[in-house]
């Protein structure tokens, strides 16, 4: 099987869980955003070897390092999670659109759009953590329905 295919396959499965099981802490919250910050940077760093997708890529996988192994810093500013989540979403889906490799443009442009909403909606992830949860296994269901279908 190809890579393409099973990062989707992992993708959708990851999603999957994130909208089935949206009510955890929001330790185990930061746990699984930084997991899929992780994969999202690994997912960008196989979809093309350009050197935006490797930066992004890598910016990706770091913040998501940390998001898993730094929690306890990490549980009181659940907001900014949101706005960082959102900002690498764009810049992901701006990477998707512009990069030659074989992504599909229809999902890059749905996961800039979710990008967006990720920003709007940042304020209320304070009050509201289940927002990051939806959007980020919406996400990760396009992203891999996308990788799956290459």
């Amino acid at each position: 099987m190809e890579p393409n295919k099973i990062s989707g396959i992992l993708s959708i499965l990851l999603g999957l869980i994130f909208i089935i099981f949206p009510v955890f802490s929001t330790a185990t919250l930061s746990i699984f955003i930084g997991l899929s910050l992780v994969f999202f940077g690994i997912a960008l760093i196989i979809s093309g070897f350009s050197a935006v997708n490797i930066i992004i890529g890598i910016l990706a996988i770091i913040v998501g390092l940390v998001f898993v192994f730094n929690i306890s810093a990490l549980s009181f500013i659940f907001g900014i999670q949101f706005y960082i989540i959102g900002i690498l979403l764009i810049l992901g889906g701006i990477v998707g659109l512009l990069s030659d490799s074989g992504v599909s443009k229809i999902a890059s442009v749905l996961i800039i759009i979710l990008g967006i909403i990720s920003f709007a909606l940042g304020g209320f992830s304070i009050d509201q953590p289940l927002f990051a949860v939806i959007l980020i296994g919406v996400a990760l269901i396009i992203e891999g329905i996308g990788l799956y279908l290459e």
